[in-house]
C-alpha cells in the first residue's frame, strides 16, 4: 500500500488479517492451537487485536515499534523498572501526573533509584540536570498545562541519559515526540486516544531493540491489554485526529472566553499569548490541545459548590473523553500531594482542570458562567 498521510492513516492504517474484515477482529481467546498458533500461543504474551494496535500506535508516532498495556501507569511503570537499576538518577519535573511522581518516590528508591525534582518548565529542569540517567517530561504537564521543548532538552543532556516524553495530553495529533527528540514517548490510551472513557489502556513507543526488551519484561510481569480493550481503543483511534481537531478549537474558543468572566483569575493554556510557553508551543505543537486549567477567585467560590452547581461539564477524576469533564487537582488527581509539593507544582485550592469535549463550546462557556454565579460564598471567605 502507498504512504500514507496522518489524516488517512489513523481511518485506514493496512491490517494483517485472514478473510479481509472491514474493522480488526476481537480475538477474544485466552491460547491458541499448537502448533499453528505459535506464533501467539497465550494472549498473556500476544494476540492478534492487540498485535494490531501496536502497529497503529507505531505508525502514528512514527515508531519503529510499540507495546500496549494494561493501564497509562503500566505503560509508565515498566518503562522505569525495565531501563533503571540501583545506582542510576531519574530527573523529573515537579508538575506532572502525581502518580507518576510517587512511584519515583515512594517505590523507585527502594530499589537504589534517586530521583531529582525540579520546577516547571524546561529551564528549571535543565538547571537541575546532572548527568541522570534518565529524563522524565509530560510534553503538555498535568495539570499546569506547561508544554516542554523536547529537541532542547535531548540537545543539552548527555547521549547517555535517556529522554521520555509521556505525550497523553498532546497525543501524536498535535506532537510527534519521537520526531522532536524523545527516545520513548507514553501514552495513556485511556484518555484521548481511545476518546469515549470506557478503556484504561497504556502504550510505549520507541526503537525496536527497546521495545522488543520491554515487551519481554511486559510479558513476565502480566501488564497486558485486554483484546477488548484494543478493539475499543482502535475503534477511538479512527476518529482521533477529527475529535482533537474540534476539541481542541473549542478549548481555545473557552479559554478566550474564560479571561473575561470576572471571578476567574487566570486562564492557563498554551494558545494564549501569556502562556509562557506559547511561543514554544506554537513552534513544537499543531495543536495547542483540548485541556484548559483555570485559577478561580479564591474568596467568592468554593471548589465543591462550584463542580456541584454544573450542569454540562461533568465533575470526573479523568480526561480526554468526548464529553467535557472538570477536575480538583488539589484534591483529586494530585490529591496525594504534600503541600509542599503542591506549592511547587502551582496546584492549590483554586486550580481546575477542564477536558474539553465535543459539545458546543457556547453551552460549555454558559455552564460554567452560571455556576459560578450561583455557587459564590456568602459574605465572602473560603468556607
Amino acid at each position: 500500500m502507498q504512504s500514507l498521510r496522518d489524516n488517512t492513516r489513523y481511518v485506514r492504517e493496512p491490517e494483517e488479517f485472514s478473510h479481509f474484515p472491514l474493522t480488526t477482529p476481537i480475538y477474544q481467546t485466552s491460547a491458541y492451537v499448537m502448533p499453528e498458533g505459535a506464533a501467539y500461543r497465550y494472549t498473556r504474551e500476544a494476540n492478534p487485536t492487540v498485535s494490531q494496535l501496536n502497529r497503529v500506535m507505531a505508525g502514528l508516532e512514527n515508531a519503529e515499534s510499540a507495546a500496549s498495556f494494561s493501564s497509562g501507569m503500566g505503560a509508565v511503570t515498566s518503562v522505569l523498572f525495565h531501563r533503571l537499576r540501583p545506582g542510576m538518577t531519574v530527573l523529573i519535573h515537579c508538575d506532572v501526573f502525581a502518580r507518576t511522581l510517587n512511584f519515583l518516590k515512594e517505590f523507585m528508591t527502594q530499589y537504589g533509584i534517586k530521583t531529582t525534582i525540579s520546577g516547571p518548565g524546561t529551564e528549571n529542569l535543565l538547571k537541575s540536570y546532572n548527568k541522570h540517567d534518565l529524563v522524565f517530561v509530560e510534553s503538555i504537564s498535568n495539570p499546569t498545562l506547561r508544554v516542554h521543548d523536547l529537541r532542547r532538552i535531548k540537545e543539552e543532556i548527555s547521549t547517555s541519559s535517556i529522554l521520555v516524553s509521556d505525550s497523553t495530553f498532546a497525543t501524536p495529533v498535535n506532537l510527534k515526540s519521537l520526531d522532536s527528540g524523545a527516545d520513548l514517548v507514553i501514552h495513556s490510551g485511556s484518555k484521548f486516544i481511545s476518546g469515549h472513557n470506557d478503556v484504561i489502556a497504556g502504550f510505549v513507543a520507541g526503537t525496536k531493540d527497546f521495545i522488543n526488551g520491554l515487551d519481554n519484561f511486559r510479558k513476565t510481569v502480566g501488564e497486558s491489554l485486554d483484546p477488548f480493550a484494543a478493539y475499543l481503543t482502535l475503534r477511538g483511534i479512527k476518529t482521533l485526529h477529527v475529535r482533537m481537531k474540534y476539541s481542541g478549537e473549542s478549548a481555545y474558543r473557552i479559554a478566550k472566553e474564560l479571561t473575561t468572566l470576572p471571578d476567574i483569575v487566570k486562564v492557563i493554556y498554551p494558545g494564549l499569548e501569556d502562556h509562557p510557553d506559547h511561543a514554544l508551543a506554537s513552534k513544537q505543537l499543531r495543536g495547542f490541545g483540548s485541556v484548559v486549567s483555570f485559577v478561580a477567585n479564591r474568596k467568592k467560590l468554593n471548589p465543591d459548590r462550584f463542580m456541584k452547581a454544573l450542569k454540562i461539564v461533568t465533575p470526573a477524576n479523568t480526561l480526554g473523553g468526548v464529553n467535557t469533564t472538570i477536575s480538583h487537582p488539589a484534591t483529586m488527581s494530585h490529591r496525594s500531594l504534600s503541600p509542599e509539593e503542591k506549592k511547587m507544582a502551582g496546584i492549590d485550592e483554586s486550580l481546575f482542570r477542564l477536558s474539553v469535549g465535543l459539545e458546543d463550546p457556547d453551552d460549555i462557556i454558559e455552564d460554567i458562567d452560571q455556576s459560578i454565579q450561583n455557587s459564590h460564598l456568602k459574605g465572602g471567605g473560603t468556607d
